[in-house]
């Protein structure tokens, strides 16, 4: 039986049980897998747990115990993997993933402690490249340096005169970048500092420190020189990157991806139609009040609608404020350690309104990216106010990161019907900085996925790859820890904020699943559903916090075919 791509389960499951017949003397039609011997947790709470599951093409059409699935196997046809007692939960779905080719030539600079390091692999990578060539690096945490202190262009300068250099600070939300950067942008001690942005400045010359914040980085020109490859050359390198993104998601068991913004769709389906697409892709637009551009977008939803299964239109995403490690999220009050500033919005809020009020109308889904208390309390109010104007129901508007909240504002995420799609990563990183940056009392509410979920709110579990790794394994162990990831004594921070492993990996599949309106097909393990799992060396529920994050994944089902075995 062949499907169209947007062939719904439960249509499915009805014709499967059309052909086989519903009498218990009914002869089974084979499956084309099956697993068995195996610790499941479904995230169905009407069949919580199961030994074994079998499925047809890319649907699961059967979960419960070997005898009940054992019918399901054909000796000839149906391929059988004997989990051997390991633990199998749904694939994980990544909410908010910038995911794309991994560059060969990028610096990875991430858990840089030593500054000095950042020099030697700068001087390393000019001694490969011709003068005036771009080279680009990044993931550097500042407080992770021993000294703890924003790094400046005189780390760089020394060993790159000839060449232009950026390098992003982990969040993204700043680079540094060398003063050949700088001379080619034209950014001296009497540039402006664009609105929403920052150019860094030496407190006693005045001069740009090389650190360019939010807007900032706008002003960049590389003044690089142009890199000619051959039409062949960059087919090659291409494919070589987006094969290394793919595979680094299957081998982390990672099985469908909400791109936060952006996203190839021609690419996904390319490589849908040869066979080589591993993964369930969402791609999104931009929050604008550009009717061109929304209608752009609204041809896009129509060709990638909601309905299909692997490659579809998501949401529009906008931008409220930056972020806590880089002092540009938006509070309601200044920052500890840096008083003169309360953060750096990112457009006033009768823009957001307007802009909010216009694509709601139009039926888009909206992500607006929000850290500080003040950013996520004004995406509020907006999605409060469209819902007022417009009258719509379900929307399922997100706040992206949803990282520091108010009190008064928590309840509202489910009175409102507002999603919190939320990287539990951040918090790890995070919170080494966050009560010096905003004391302790702000910083009660950061990260309170207990509190929300307290509330009713729906939650959806993500990375926000490449800030922080697409590996959930580091966001399980973030959500029931609250610790760093080298470990530490105590309950955690903020303890009572703590997820158990159960509620963790339901907002990392099903929670994720709700958040692009699939929760109808996919994160759990139930018939009808997507065939899209991960069998685990580790039982996640009987393991000690120092173990989770050292699980790997054994194999990841995506459709129903394996697309990672270890």
């Amino acid at each position: 039986m062949k499907l169209s791509n947007t062939f719904p389960a439960m249509t499915l499951l009805f014709a499967f049980f059309i052909i086989n017949g519903c009498s218990g003397d009914k002869n089974f039609e084979s499956a084309d897998l099956v697993i068995h011997n195996a610790k499941i947790f479904t995230v169905n709470d009407e069949k919580p747990q199961a030994t074994a599951v079998a499925v047809k093409g890319e649907w699961i059409i059967a979960v419960g115990d070997y005898q009940e699935i054992s019918k399901y196997i054909d000796t000839d046809s149906t391929k059988v993997i004997n989990a051997e007692g390991r633990f199998v939960i749904p694939g994980f779905n990544d909410a908010h993933a910038h995911f794309g080719p991994v560059d060969i030539d990028y610096l990875e600079l991430r858990y840089t402690t030593d500054p000095a390091i950042i020099t030697k692999k700068v001087k390393e990578k000019v001694a490969e490249v011709k003068p005036g060539q771009l080279i680009r690096g990044g993931h550097w945490e500042h407080e992770m340096f021993i000294d703890k202190k924003w790094p400046a262009k005189e780390l760089i300068d020394p060993v790159s005169p000839d060449n232009p250099v950026i390098l992003s600070r982990a969040d993204g939300h700043s680079v540094l970048v060398n003063s050949y950067v700088l001379k080619a942008s034209g950014i001296t001690k009497d540039t402006p500092d664009p609105y929403g942005g920052e150019i860094d400045k030496d407190t006693e010359t005045g001069e740009p420190t090389g650190i360019l914040k939010e807007t900032a980085q706008g002003l960049i020109k590389t003044g690089a020189t142009k890199v000619e490859y051959s039409d062949e050359e960059k087919k090659t390198r291409n494919g070589k990157e987006w094969d290394a993104a793919f595979d680094m998601a299957a081998r982390d068991g990672v099985t469908s991806i909400q791109m936060p913004g952006g996203g190839d769709a021609g690419y996904m389906r390319q490589r849908k139609d040869e066979g080589k697409l591993t993964l369930r892709i969402d791609v999104a637009g931009y929050l604008t009040d550009d009717i061109k551009k929304l209608q752009g977008y609204d041809s896009l939803r129509k060709e990638y609608p909601r309905e299909n299964r692997w490659i579809r239109f998501g949401y529009v995403k906008g931008f409220m404020d930056g972020t806590l490690g880089s002092a540009t999220a938006f509070f309601f009050k200044p920052f500890k350690d840096k008083p003169e500033t309360s953060g750096l919005p990112q457009m006033l809020y009768e823009e957001l309104e307007k802009k909010v009020l216009l694509c709601d109308s139009m039926g888009f889904q909206i992500g607006i990216h929000a850290i500080g208390s003040k950013a996520n309390n004004w995406v509020l109010n907006a999605y409060e106010k469209a819902g007022e104007v417009n009258g719509r129901k379900n929307s399922r508007h997100r706040i992206e990161h949803a990282q520091i909240l108010i009190k008064e504002d928590i309840p509202r995420f489910a009175e409102l019907g507002v999603i919190a799609s939320m990287q539990p990563t951040h918090c790890i990183t995070d919170k080494r900085f966050c009560e010096k940056r905003i004391g302790k009392e702000r910083s009660r509410y950061a990260y309170p996925w207990k509190s929300l979920l307290n509330e009713g709110t729906k939650i959806a579990f993500g990375t926000d790859y490449s800030v922080e790794p697409l590996n959930p394994m580091e966001g399980l162990y973030a959500a029931v820890t609250r610790k760093d990831r080298i470990g530490e004594e105590g309950d955690g921070w903020f303890p009572e904020e703590k997820l158990t492993m159960e509620e963790a990996i339901r907002l990392y599949t099903l929670g994720s699943a709700y958040a692009q309106f699939m929760e109808d097909r996919k994160g759990k393990i139930k018939e009808g559903y997507l065939a899209d799992m991960v069998i685990l060396d580790h039982d996640l529920f009987n393991i000690s916090e120092d173990e989770i994050m050292k699980t790997k994944v054994d194999y990841t089902i995506v459709g129903g075919k394996i697309v990672f075995e270890r």
